[in-house]
């Protein structure tokens, strides 16, 4: 079976193209499209998609509101279009509280200058949150072809607030772990990709004002987005948050969170470098390379984590500091929006525990002293 998506969105033009663009993939069919929020509600209802597209503005009811409503009354994964710039971002963040699981850029010119670019992005979004039509007691369907990362700096994303695991038993549960040893850590590195901001606000706002150690957070996220994301974690949290800048200083009850679109090292003195993001990477930022350069700074001394995101960016630093003789947590199965990150790291042995999003913040409070 394909994966059945709905389109919404108040261009003719927009959903024309989306439409185009998408069942051009044997494994995805357009089942239908809808024109503002109400209709997106009643088409979700009655034509249960897999996924949904869904653009923010629209006339009767703006795609926030239907997320909202569409979670309570139908649950689906929702991918939202988004326009790069600060507005863009807020908005965007306040879909992904209101349900929706990831996001795309917005750009009528990339559509027609590279239409084939465009295909290749949302069609491997689409594929791959409809994986996550299981949190919301769905099943993605079984012929559906998974790709495993996009190579665009725009795999970023984000998850719902409303995902709930549907069972605790998947692999690396975190009943297979115990409570973590406490140790004067120098660093603390969280890494994650789609899921992430929704996970890392539900982790940092369990930390209290008073953490006791640096904070460095690689999310997987536009330039766009990145400032207008540690603004929010910074209302919500009791910690300090900000968006890194070249030169900033590591210090307990500060989290760093690695700028967009560039790569984010630290060295031994405890000072933060950003650098330009290197075309020949596919993540700006990149986790395997803020983990890395922990690893060499710190040696034993940093606690990594690793939580929900789609690829393997985080496993190659996890080796470094796992060598050095430094803590590897992973995010369980079940609590992921995509269990691709932390799914690498378990896989290579390099975890040394597996906890619930729910745990991990309480967890992290306990460890570090």
């Amino acid at each position: 079976m394909a994966v059945k998506v709905l389109v919404v969105d108040d261009s003719g033009f927009f959903r024309r193209r989306v439409s185009e663009i998408l069942s051009a993939d044997p494994n995805i069919q357009v089942i239908g499209t809808a024109t503002n929020g109400r209709e997106a509600i009643d088409q979700a209802i009655a034509l249960k998609p897999d996924v949904i597209t869904m653009d923010y503005e629209m006339p009767m009811m703006d795609g926030i509101t239907a997320v909202r409503n569409i979670m309570q009354r139908c649950p689906t994964p929702v991918l939202m279009f988004s326009s790069l710039t600060h507005e863009g971002a807020r908005v965007t963040l306040d879909a992904l509280d209101a349900g929706a699981v990831d996001f795309l850029p917005k750009n009528f010119e990339d559509i027609s200058r590279n239409p084939e670019k465009v295909k290749q992005m949302l069609c491997e979004k689409v594929h791959s949150i409809a994986r996550s039509n299981r949190r919301y007691g769905g099943s993605a369907p079984t012929s559906a072809v998974i790709p495993a990362a996009s190579s665009s700096a725009y795999v970023s994303s984000s998850a719902s607030a409303s995902l709930r695991p549907a069972s605790a038993a998947s692999t690396g549960s975190s009943h297979a772990s115990p409570a973590p040893k406490r140790k004067a850590y120098k660093l603390v590195a969280i890494g994650t990709s789609t899921g992430g901001p929704v996970a890392l606000q539900r982790v940092l706002t369990q930390l209290p004002a008073n953490f006791p150690a640096p904070i460095v957070l690689i999310q997987h996220m536009p330039a766009a987005f990145t400032k207008a994301f540690a603004e929010r974690l910074d209302k919500l949290c009791r910690i300090s948050v900000k968006e890194a800048e070249d030169g900033d200083l590591l210090r307990p009850g500060l989290a760093l969170l690695a700028p967009g679109g560039k790569q984010m090292m630290v060295d031994q003195r405890g000072a933060v470098k950003i650098l330009p993001g290197d075309e020949r990477l596919n993540y700006k930022p990149c986790v395997d390379i803020t983990f890395g350069s922990a690893a060499k700074s710190f040696n034993d001394k940093v606690l990594a984590v690793v939580l929900t995101g789609m690829g393997a960016d985080g496993r190659e630093g996890a080796r470094l500091l796992k060598q050095c003789g430094s803590q590897i947590w992973a995010q369980d199965e079940a609590s992921c929006v995509i269990y691709g990150m932390p799914m690498a790291v378990v896989k290579a042995n390099l975890a040394d525990a597996v906890y619930s999003l729910e745990d991990i913040g309480r967890h992290l409070a306990e460890a570090c002293i």
